[in-house]
């Protein structure tokens, strides 16, 4: 089946969902669409083995400004009431007690600094500053092994979420489909996208869908989508691979390292899975990929096209990797898929989370982890690790957000005052009604 819509939305990723949920709810958009080209929705990155599963505030997330944890906190806010308000019986989401970790007098003053000087400890009510004591009694693996001479100390809250964005992104669709006006297509690749006189065509293989205001929101796709349309000629992807190693019952809630400017994506942290506690993930590595999908190499030639072939993106490919940092970052990573030899190379960083931990306590996870695109600007030749959105003419390209699932409401609310303004048609949204079914369900309580 196939036809003529107000808006179609590409993609049912959380990023995709989320604004399905948003206009179908709280918008007098006439008819919506959303079209997957998978079987079920958010089974790409969206699902809960291919990424991190947490709900980032910002709080422990050291690469952010204190300007962007401000932003990253409201929008995970949204998300966070959210599930409060679908999800009473935990079944897509738990709270758990999550830290930021600094080992060592640098490291610690670090911390103190941003937590007291910063800003961030304003910022964020129930974010503590907790000593070694402390520590081994909320995750006390952390502690065990580790010099009692060497100083520690992290910044703790108990509010960590830790979230299946895939049964989140479903959710969010079911709700929205509950709108008579809402139609969702699974199993409907979008081979083509053109513009006409209205609007848009959208070629698949269920035949053709026209509408006059399109959102793409196919990851790494959407880039490829927007050079076919002529947008997005000074970007190219970097498409990162994240892998997982697993562990028995090692930690209780989220622990994370201290990030590297440069390297905002490599600080690797260990957590309890979403939905089995007595399973320890640590990770992600992050290994380059030409593809634009983990473990499928018919996206290859995806991936070709949006890199161009051209002197401009080997160029800017050559100027990232020949960072001094980066380059060892990435010819290590190559060595975290290696049988054996991976799991040998990455037991330090497990160890910087929980010292105690031997060789055979982990192993790499086998099927989990995703890709996420980083964005390469060649005109600067530099990798941009924001969020990466083109706004068309009555069309918008979500390629990467920024931080990644965490603001998908935040964003598709700022995606649905723009669609408004697309049409000529007199739409309105209910923000009042979106914010009640949202973040007014965050507890605020200490």
């Amino acid at each position: 089946m196939s036809g003529k819509y107000d808006l179609v939305i590409v993609g049912g990723g959380i990023s995709g969902a989320s604004l399905l949920y948003t206009t179908a709810k709280f918008t007098d958009i006439d008819s919506i669409a959303l079209v997957e080209k998978e079987s079920e929705i958010a089974a790409i990155n969206s699902h809960h083995t291919n990424n991190s599963q947490t709900l980032h505030f910002g709080d422990i997330e050291t690469n952010y400004t204190l300007e962007k944890a401000e932003g990253v906190k409201t929008g995970a806010e949204l998300l966070a009431g959210y599930l409060e308000n679908h999800d009473p019986d935990r079944e897509m989401h738990a709270k758990r007690s999550k830290m930021v970790l600094g080992v060592g007098e640098e490291e610690v003053d670090k911390l103190e600094d941003r937590y007291h000087e910063e800003g961030f400890g304003d910022l964020f009510p129930k974010l503590e500053p907790i000593g070694r004591e402390e520590i081994g009694e909320i995750e006390p693996k952390v502690v065990e092994g580790r010099d009692p001479d060497v100083e520690m100390l992290a910044l703790q809250t108990p509010d960590g979420y830790v979230v299946d964005y895939g049964a989140t992104a479903k959710s969010m669709v079911e709700n929205a489909r509950e709108e008579a006006h809402v139609d969702v297509f699974t199993d409907t690749k979008v081979e083509d996208v053109t513009k006409n006189t209205d609007g848009y065509t959208l070629t698949t293989g269920r035949g053709p869908f026209d509408c006059e205001v399109a959102v793409v929101a196919a990851g790494s796709h959407s880039l490829q989508i927007a050079k076919e349309l002529g947008y997005g000629e000074d970007m190219v992807l970097l498409p990162v691979a994240g892998s997982f190693f697993l562990a028995d019952d090692l930690l209780n809630g989220k622990v994370y390292t201290l990030q590297m400017k440069k390297l905002p994506f490599a600080a690797v942290h260990g957590d309890a899975d979403v939905h089995d506690g007595s399973i320890t993930r640590f990770g992600p590595t992050a290994k380059l990929v030409p593809t634009l999908e983990r473990g499928r190499v018919s996206t290859v030639s995806d991936f070709l096209d949006v890199f161009g072939l051209n002197a401009a993106s080997f160029l800017s490919y050559a100027n990232i990797l020949a960072d001094r940092i980066l380059l060892p970052y990435v010819l290590t990573n190559l060595l975290y898929d290696v049988p054996e030899l991976g799991t040998r190379a990455f037991l330090p960083e497990v160890q910087k989370v929980v010292p105690s931990v031997e060789l055979d306590d982990i192993e790499r996870a086998k099927g989990y982890g995703g890709v996420r695109p980083q964005i390469v600007d060649t005109s600067e030749k530099s990798l941009d690790m924001g969020e990466a959105k083109i706004v068309g003419d009555d069309i918008i390209f979500n390629i990467t957000p920024s931080p990644g699932a965490s603001t998908s409401l935040k964003n598709a609310m700022r995606d649905t005052e723009t669609i408004l303004e697309f049409f000529e048609e007199d739409y309105e949204f209910d923000e009042d009604a979106f914010r009640a079914e949202t973040i007014e369900n965050f507890p605020r309580g200490a």
